[in-house]
């Protein structure tokens, strides 16, 4: 008991103490930021790949579109619903069955 006083007293042990709770507790980059930080890059993370995809995908549309008249045609009516002068539109929206 008395050697584990002794080692609590010591100036080594206590400034050592002092600076891992400073930095574990009242540092401007805490444990608490850090984790923080690291779930906003997470999130962030994320969302890059999502518009990575998303661009990969309108590239695609339009390198189709620059190069086959046909797929404007198809476009347009899948995409904002044009139609013919002489034609009706039917929009069919499926329901995802309820558990």
């Amino acid at each position: 008991m008395n050697r584990l006083l002794e080692i609590f007293r010591n100036k080594y042990f206590l400034s050592a103490a002092a600076f891992a709770v400073w930095m574990l507790f009242f540092d401007k980059n805490d444990m608490l930021s850090q984790y923080e930080y690291r779930t906003e890059v997470h999130k962030l993370q994320e969302e890059k790949d999502f518009y990575e995809k998303e661009i990969k995908d309108v590239k695609k549309n339009l390198n189709e579109l620059n190069t086959n008249l046909n797929t404007a045609e198809k476009f347009a009516r899948e995409k904002y619903l044009m139609k013919k002068d002489n034609e009706d539109v039917f929009v069919i929206i499926r329901e995802n069955p309820k558990d």
